[in-house]
């Protein structure tokens, strides 16, 4: 069996939680993602993800069929249940994650990396469009918590309303200083600094 700390995945982390509230079946594990707005969190928009990453749970023993049940119309469902196992792993991911820094490796910054196989207003105009896609995000994510809900339940939208705006802000520096020319390249330029650095 593999040890708990080398599996730990978002969506590992989110279903054992799931599972410590009740046991369910992989569907309703999609479904509660989906209302609670965890699919910003982790990737659920194939229901496969979840099933795969349930089967990996169940053959490290984090997890375990807790019985059946059949809804009228619909075909009979397998809930599944949190182990004890399972209970230690997400206490011991929790203490792991929380700290420490996951070596991530998002696409935007690679992006932002060869920016400069771009022309400049090119890239004032493609990043136009990432603040406002942004800024979308951002007021879903503030429009989605319910009145009186209790802080600790939100804390991972007040994470993501932190980095959005975060984010935005930066976003709008780079674009001013595009579009007043403070930031900016040509193939000239891009020859003698590879000449001076490369």
């Amino acid at each position: 069996m593999t040890t708990a700390a080398s599996r730990r995945a978002p969506l590992a982390m989110v279903l054992l939680a799931l599972m410590s509230e009740a046991p369910m079946h992989p569907y309703r594990m999609q479904q509660m993602i989906k209302e609670r707005g965890q699919d910003q969190l982790v990737n659920v928009a194939q229901r496969n993800s979840v099933y795969q990453a349930l089967d990996r749970l169940v053959r490290d023993g984090l997890a375990r069929p807790g019985g059946t049940a059949r809804e009228a119309g619909r075909p009979e469902r397998t809930a599944y249940e949190i182990t004890s196992a399972g209970s230690e792993a997400l206490h011991l991911w929790l203490i792991e994650a929380l700290p420490t820094p996951a070596r991530e490796f998002p696409e935007f910054p690679a992006a932002l990396a060869f920016a400069v196989s771009l022309n400049p207003d090119q890239v004032r105009d493609l990043l136009v469009r990432r603040i406002a896609a942004q800024q979308a995000r951002l007021a879903e994510v503030e429009a989605q918590a319910p009145p009186g809900m209790p802080r600790i339940f939100l804390i991972e939208d007040e994470y993501r309303v932190a980095m959005l705006r975060a984010e935005i802000t930066w976003l709008s520096s780079v674009i001013d200083d595009l579009g007043a020319g403070r930031l900016t390249w040509s193939l000239e330029m891009i020859s003698e600094t590879l000449a001076e650095f490369g």
